[in-house]
C-alpha cells in the first residue's frame, strides 16, 4: 500500500496542473469584443455617431419605400398571376435588405430594424445612447417611406391599408403573436450569427444571412400577418 500511495504522490507532483479537454484545448483566433459602456457622452461630439444615424434613416426609409409599393401593387392587383407574386415579393424584401446591409454594415452596423438594435444593447454591443437615437431614426425613416408612398398614391394606399398585414381568418391574435415573437428571433439569432467575433470575414456573411432570413419571412406573414418589426 506504501508503494502504491508513493507512485500516486509522485504522479500527482509530475501533473500537478489540469490538462485542458476539447475546445478549451484551442488557443482562440479572435478577439471578443468588451462591452460598450451604458452612456458615453463622447459620442454626441463625433460625426461618425450622427452619420451613423443618418444611415440607419436612409436605410429605412428606402427599404418601407419599396417594400411597401411591392405589397401594395401584390394587393390590388385584380389578377394576383399578372403581379411579382409571393415569390417577388420576397426578392422585394430580401434584395432590399441584402443592398442596404451591405451599404450601411460599416456605417452604423446595418441594424434597419429596432428589435435588432434592441437585442444588441441587450448584449452590450452598443450603448445606450447610440440604441435610442438608432430607433428614433429607424422610426423616423420608416414613417418618412411609407409617407411618401402615401404621398404619391394617395387612393391606391388607402385601398390597399398601405400594405400593412393583418391575421387572416382561421388564425387568432394569439397565433400572430406567437408567429412574431418566433420570427423575430429567428431575425434577430440571425444577425447575431453573422456578426460574431469567431468568424473570420464576417461582414461577407451579413448580406447572405439576412437575405436567406427574409426569405423565410414571406411564408408565416401570408397567413398570420407577420411584420418581425415593432
Amino acid at each position: 500500500m506504501e508503494g502504491k500511495e508513493e507512485d500516486v504522490r509522485l504522479g500527482a507532483n509530475k501533473f500537478p496542473e489540469r490538462q485542458p479537454l476539447g475546445t478549451s484545448a484551442q488557443s482562440k483566433d479572435y478577439m471578443d469584443p468588451p462591452p460598450a459602456p451604458l452612456f458615453e457622452a463622447g459620442e454626441l461630439r463625433s460625426w461618425s455617431f450622427w452619420r451613423a444615424g443618418i444611415a440607419e434613416f436612409m436605410a429605412t426609409f428606402l427599404f418601407l419605400y419599396i417594400t411597401v409599393l411591392t405589397v401594395m401593387g401584390y394587393a390590388r392587383a385584380p389578377n394576383k398571376c399578372a403581379t411579382v407574386g409571393i415569390q417577388g415579393i420576397a426578392w422585394a424584401f430580401g434584395g432590399m435588405i441584402f443592398a442596404l446591409v451591405y451599404c450601411t454594415a460599416g456605417i452604423s452596423g446595418g441594424h434597419i430594424n429596432p428589435a435588432v438594435t434592441f437585442g444588441l444593447l441587450l448584449a452590450r454591443k452598443l450603448s445606450l445612447t447610440r440604441a435610442i437615437f438608432y430607433m428614433i431614426m429607424q422610426c423616423l425613416g420608416a414613417i418618412c417611406g411609407a409617407g411618401v408612398v402615401k404621398g404619391f398614391q394617395k387612393t391606391p394606399y388607402q385601398v390597399a391599408g398601405g400594405g400593412a398585414n393583418v391575421v387572416a381568418h382561421g388564425y387568432t391574435k394569439g397565433d400572430g403573436l406567437g408567429a412574431e415573437i418566433v420570427g423575430t428571433f429567428v431575425l434577430v439569432y440571425t444577425v447575431f450569427s453573422a456578426t460574431d467575433a469567431k468568424r473570420s470575414a464576417r461582414d461577407s456573411h451579413v448580406p447572405n444571412l439576412q437575405c436567406l432570413n427574409k426569405w423565410g419571412w414571406v411564408t408565416p406573414r401570408q397567413g398570420l400577418g407577420v411584420q418581425m418589426r415593432p
